[in-house]
């Protein structure tokens, strides 16, 4: 596991959500604060608030990839055209690998239940497969954009 990858789960193990854990991963990278990273990401765990829709890894990633395009491009046009084509790129890599970029259907089962809840730790959803939306999340983005290290 590289640096970025082994940041984002130790932040991910600390108790924050997968959108917390990319985006601040990224953040000494990409010159952002590391504590807006997580107040500005800490609704997006759990699909968004919990409503299990857009994974919270991919949502984070998303995040990343907007800063990147912010900071490099100055044309408003140019800066949206390239991260709209970005944000595709990373959801079409990130459903091929994990076969959805929803939260509910990458859990197959709905954390707004008993239910729901019981089957996830029972399986421990969250390290089977949170965790692992997470590193590769992290894994895509890095393939995907030049960011600076400062690993």
């Amino acid at each position: 596991m590289n640096s970025r990858e082994e940041k984002a789960k130790v932040i991910f193990d600390s108790g924050r959500n997968c959108a917390q854990s990319v985006l601040s991963a990224f953040s000494a990278d990409l010159n952002f604060d590391a504590g807006s990273a997580l107040k500005i990401s800490s609704a997006f765990g759990g699909g968004m608030g919990r409503l299990q829709e857009k994974c919270g890894a991919v949502t984070g990633a998303f995040m990343v990839l907007g800063i990147y395009c912010s900071d490099k491009y100055t044309d408003e046009k140019e800066r949206k055209n390239n991260i709209n084509s970005l944000v595709q790129q990373f959801n079409k890599r990130f459903t091929d690998l994990h076969g959805s970029s929803v939260c509910r259907q990458l859990m197959n089962c709905d954390l707004n239940t008993e239910e729901g809840r019981k089957y996830s730790e029972e399986n421990k959803l969250k390290d089977n497969v949170c965790a692992k939306c997470v590193r590769s999340s992290v894994r895509i983005i890095e393939e995907m954009i030049d960011v600076k290290s400062e690993q």
